[in-house]
């Protein structure tokens, strides 16, 4: 059967005539393009041939196997997803397919609704994987992470962005938790600019009072007010030729938002206590915890400020909306403070890696720099437990290992509201992450898409 260009192709392997026709049937309805094979040998000659998004194949056929099939596919694309199908006796062998790069296994008779889901899955999985490679190629050879730690799919799609964004010239607000990050994302702007020869000033507009930022920002005069005994250049004046960066952007007096308006448009700053004007050369990159629209609609923020700080706007994902990365940003943290103390601990006990992956994370990436430099302070062995975060860790802020059962839930309520309130809990546990809930509800992110169109739930 020839292949169809548009479609997720699929190569359906079993030397069973009935079932293969079946399974085209099958598969053709949910509008996926097959192609067949009845023997392993003629699987690995297709998958030679022609590509293909999934092989769905029988493990017992007459010739050649499909753990043989299996391991010659594997060496010539080592990515594509082989899903095997065998007999509930040969359960064990399919086990064994598993260790040698299967993506998963079912057993016969399929269960359609099972093997749906699994397809399904597979495509996502190889879609990410994919995503995750053309990333870190692109990325590996024109782009400096700066220290950013992540492989979820949250954080590539952030540093995708970051990565079209920071050659041009526009201003960047960043916006996200407290101890996301958003200092190493500004960074990672300026570092990946035209403008990475010249300085990246940073300013904290909550760590000054309201009556020094403005020469903090512009500088001043000699003799300008009670202390100035000397002329100081500001730091939009420093950072002219590169980057400033303006944190808690959201924490400007009304009069210092005017002040930085003028800035943002004119190209241009005052000292305090002079006239003269000083052109700057200086792109802004700002971020703040703060949600500035609804600051905007209390009259404490200028709506005008905003869509010149806003020309790109970056979310930084909670950590809780990005788990996959817990164990590599724990490795790295216990690396690194082991080093600094002088400790020769080897690394995380399942239990620990379990308990850091669960936990609510409110304080995000900077709360769990913490938790790991004082778990390495205090531990006692050469591997961190879940005793020595549980300390640390608030029980209370632990996602649950499964969902409640059916006896937790109210009697004669409609099937739609419980599974509308279950996907509601599911969302908010996994910090809104679709991806994160879809997996903990055993569906795809298509199928989550699907259901919260469906009860009114999209944003």
């Amino acid at each position: 059967m020839g292949i169809k260009k548009g479609k997720n192709q699929i190569l359906v392997v079993d030397d069973d005539d009935a079932h293969r026709t079946m399974l085209r049937t099958l598969l053709g309805g949910w509008r996926y393009g097959i192609s067949e094979a009845d023997d392993g040998s003629v699987a690995v000659e297709a998958v030679k041939r022609s590509p293909f998004d999934l092989v769905l194949m029988d493990i017992r056929m007459l010739k050649v196997s499909g753990i043989e099939a299996l391991d010659q596919i594997k060496v010539f694309n080592p990515g594509i997803p082989v899903v095997i199908m065998t007999a509930f006796s040969s359960v064990e062998t399919a086990v064994q397919a598993l260790k040698k790069g299967a993506y998963d296994y079912l057993t016969k008779p399929l269960d359609f609704d099972k093997l749906k889901l699994t397809i399904e899955r597979a495509m996502e999985h190889t879609q990410l994987k994919e995503e995750n490679r053309l990333l870190k190629e692109n990325l590996g050879k024109h782009f400096d992470r700066q220290n950013i730690i992540g492989n979820s799919a949250a954080m590539s799609r952030l540093l995708r962005t970051v990565a079209q964004v920071a050659p041009s010239e526009a201003t960047v607000l960043i916006s996200g938790e407290s101890g996301t990050g958003k200092e190493l994302i500004a960074g990672a702007i300026h570092f990946n600019s035209q403008r990475k020869e010249g300085p990246f000033v940073k300013m904290n507009c909550a760590a000054v009072t309201e009556t020094l930022l403005e020469s903090e920002f512009f500088g001043h005069e000699k003799g300008s007010f009670s202390g100035a005994d000397r002329r100081k250049e500001g730091r939009f004046l420093q950072a002219h030729g590169g980057s400033i960066f303006l944190d808690e952007v959201s924490e400007m007096s009304p009069g210092m938002q005017v002040k930085l308006l003028r800035v943002l448009q004119e190209k241009e700053i005052t000292r305090v206590g002079g006239e003269k004007v000083i052109p700057v050369d200086v792109r802004v990159i700002s971020a703040t915890n703060q949600t500035l629209l609804d600051m905007i609609k209390k009259r404490t923020f200028r709506e005008d400020l905003y869509y010149r700080l806003n020309v790109v706007r970056l979310e930084i994902p909670p950590l809780r909306g990005r788990r996959e990365d817990i164990p590599l940003l724990a490795q790295r943290f216990l690396k690194e403070f082991t080093t600094k103390n002088r400790k020769k601990i080897k690394g995380f006990t399942p239990q620990a890696l379990d308990l850091l992956v669960r936990y609510d994370w409110p304080g995000n990436v900077r709360e769990l720099t913490n938790a790991i430099e004082r778990s390495v302070v205090l531990a006692r062995s050469e591997y961190l437990d879940a005793e020595d975060l549980s300390v640390i860790c608030d029980s209370s802020r632990m996602i649950p290992d499964s969902l409640p059962g059916v006896d937790d839930v109210e009697k004669d309520v409609p099937l739609d509201q419980v599974e509308k309130a279950t996907i509601l809990r599911t969302l908010k546990s996994a910090g809104g992450n679709k991806s994160e809930a879809a997996r903990r509800l055993g569906i795809t992110r298509k199928t989550l898409h699907k259901k919260l169109k469906k009860y009114g739930m999209m944003s």
